[in-house]
């Protein structure tokens, strides 16, 4: 038992030691559609989370916030349509897409990648 655990430690340090994302600024426009999925402005692939079960409202904070960085929204900026605003545990806002927050996912380096589809065990969607 305690190997496991020392070795689940050392899995989430070295994922989170080996992170290239950097969390793209806020933005005051929503996500934009490109080739059938939602990206960032800088054109980074963004996901949904299926334990994010209740409509407007992240679970993914922490560490979960550190691999996973939410789609921040800058100041000033207005839902309209299917977009929304949530406000996270910690107090920022982040856009949500039909309810579901976005996140982007630290081990993506360049725009297109798409290496979170299906993460945890298929928890983790392209969002489209």
């Amino acid at each position: 038992m305690l190997k496991s655990i020392l070795s689940t430690a050392a899995a989430l340090a070295i994922f989170a030691a080996g992170s290239a994302f950097a969390a793209e600024p806020a933005s005051a426009t929503p996500p934009a559609m490109k080739n059938g999925m939602l990206v960032t402005a800088s054109g980074m692939t963004l996901y949904t989370f299926d334990k994010d079960a209740t409509p407007g409202k992240s679970v993914c904070n922490g560490p979960c916030a550190t691999n996973w960085p939410p789609a921040l929204v800058a100041d000033g900026a207005k839902a309209s349509g299917d977009w929304t605003i949530v406000t996270r545990d910690d107090g920022l806002k982040q856009w949500a897409y039909k309810g579901k927050p976005l996140y982007a996912f630290a081990k993506d380096t360049k725009a297109g990648d798409t290496t979170g589809d299906g993460f945890l065990n298929g928890a983790w969607h392209i969002a489209k």
